[in-house]
């Protein structure tokens, strides 16, 4: 993903500050534990989630993410928690 990709999609989250703590918290859930042990040493998902997740997504892994879709995504997160919320 190229720095540019990942500036459009961090401001397009930055625009829905009601996704926020979504964000950070499926960030938290995709984060590896002890991620600061292997490299890249960043918080960052492994990539191998990342192609999984544009394979489905999308259909090819090297399919660019489009910000819309980010935001669809988080969107859905936070119904789902809220659900889950409610439900127990």
């Amino acid at each position: 993903m190229t720095f540019g990709a990942v500036v459009r999609l961090v401001g397009a989250v930055l625009r829905r500050p009601d996704l926020w703590p979504t964000a950070l918290r499926q960030w938290q859930r995709a984060t590896p534990k002890s991620w600061w042990r292997r490299a890249p040493f960043l918080p960052v998902p492994r990539p191998d989630y990342v192609r999984f997740r544009l394979v489905t997504q999308y259909g090819d892994e090297n399919a660019p993410i489009a910000p819309p879709d980010v935001i669809d995504y988080l969107s859905w997160c936070k119904q789902q928690d809220r659900l889950g919320r409610t439900a127990g």
